[in-house]
């Protein structure tokens, strides 16, 4: 099993728009062989000290693959291009970290 935690930096005032196509994507996402999970997350207070400072443009999206492979096929797949092309004027930058278990 893999994690793969992706931070998407979208254009400011234009974060509901983008959580709109996303959450569009989300089922087709689900129905790929070896996803085990797969959604966004955004910032919130939570009074804690050691929390970063809250990114109101920022949309964490937090997956969980069988293995490295199936995130390959993922990114390869016909609806994560159309997807891309639907946020492109929306994103500003984007990162990934693909993790193991330890």
């Amino acid at each position: 099993m893999i994690y793969v935690i992706a931070t998407v930096q979208v254009a400011p005032g234009m974060r509901s728009a983008f959580l709109a196509e996303f959450r569009r994507l989300v089922p087709d996402v689900l129905a790929e062989a070896g996803c085990l999970f797969y959604g966004p997350a955004v910032d919130i207070p939570s009074g804690l000290g050691r929390q970063i400072p809250l990114r109101d443009s920022v949309v964490t999206i937090v997956e969980s693959w069988e293995s490295l492979e199936h995130l390959q096929a993922h990114i390869a797949a016909p609806h994560m291009a159309t997807y891309r092309e639907r946020v492109k004027d929306l994103v500003l930058t984007s990162g990934l970290q693909v993790l193991s278990p330890a």
